[in-house]
Parts: C-alpha cells; structure tokens; sequence
C-alpha cells in the first residue's frame, strides 16, 4: 500500500541555525508516526538563488536547472511540514523564497508548521505564513507547533530537547496531516 511522502522543510539557512536539530527531533517523531514515507529537505543544501526565473511559476515552464531539481524534489510529496524561524515577527526569507519558486507543485496539499524563536514561540512566523501558503492552493493543518526561547532547549552538545508537550502537539500535526493525505473512499 502506498504511503504518503512527507516532506520536512527546514527554513533557515544562516550559519548557526538551530533548524536542522528541531527538524530531526520532528522528522524522528514522523518516522514512528505511522503512515508516512518521511524526507527531510534542507534548504541550505538545496540552494536555491533568489528568484531568477523570468516566467511566473504558475506556468510551470522552468529554466534554471536549480528551478527543475526544485520542482522535481516538492512535486515528490504528499504533504510537507515547514520548520521556520520567528524572524522580525515574521519568517525567514529563504522560507518565501523556496515558497514563490514554485506553485501547481505545492497545490491541494496539506502543510503543517514547526514554528521556534524567543517568547512569541514562532507563532508570528507561522501566521505570516498562512496567507502565502493559502495563495499558493496549500491546505493548512489548524495545529502547529510553537518552541518558545529556542535555545534553552538546547543541550551543551548541541542537541535539542523538547518541552513537556511539545511531542504531543506534534503528533498532533501529523495526525491531522494523515488525516489530509489519506484517500478517501
């Protein structure tokens, strides 16, 4: 039986970033959540420039090759959860970035989001989000998960530990996903 892809997105790019733990903790989670094929996709390693292509993407007809490998790796998932910083109130710019590259690729399918920062929990990152990846024809989970003064969560080594209940209320967004991706019928 086919089992939906999930893609887990890891926003931020900087140098520094505490992305790429927070998205092995979720992707960690999804992996025994069961009913998903989960991929975590980096952009930083993905690498995409700022928007350089000369056609809007809602034609779909690419000409950088970075844009067609993008394209290739978003259209290969069911759904996706984004795992974004709370930057100025707001997400991260590499976030948007990936986001505008593409558009019939991200369309009908359910999102989720990781939302980290200091004391607004990246809640301000991910309700930024809502409007773009509603324009984009993505279907929004209502849950997310908001990691409040990130860094504490850290430990000495570098890993992260999350807070009571933040493993429940991811749960409860791949729930919901599942529940999204599932045929019907």
């Amino acid at each position: 039986m086919h089992r939906p892809r999930l893609q887990i997105i890891i926003g931020s790019t900087r140098p520094g970033r505490r992305g790429p733990a927070v998205a092995d903790w979720f992707h960690t989670l999804a992996q025994k959540h069961p009913g998903f094929e989960t991929e975590l996709v980096d952009l930083a390693e993905v690498g995409l420039p700022l928007l350089d292509e000369p056609r809007p993407p809602q034609r779909g007809r690419y000409e950088h090759d970075h844009t067609r490998r993008w394209s290739e790796i978003v259209s290969a998932a069911d759904a996706y959860v984004f795992v974004v910083p709370e930057y100025n109130h707001s997400f991260n710019a590499a976030t948007k970035n990936a986001l505008d590259y593409l558009a019939g690729e991200w369309a009908g399918k359910p999102v989720g989001f990781v939302g980290y920062g200091g004391v607004a929990a990246g809640a301000r990152a991910v309700q930024a989000l809502l409007p773009v990846v509603a324009a984009l024809g993505m279907v929004p989970v209502a849950g997310s998960v908001h990691i409040p003064f990130v860094r504490l969560s850290f430990t000495a080594d570098g890993r992260f530990e999350p807070a009571p209940g933040l493993d429940e209320s991811a749960t409860g967004v791949l729930d919901e996903l599942i529940r999204r991706t599932a045929p019907v019928g």
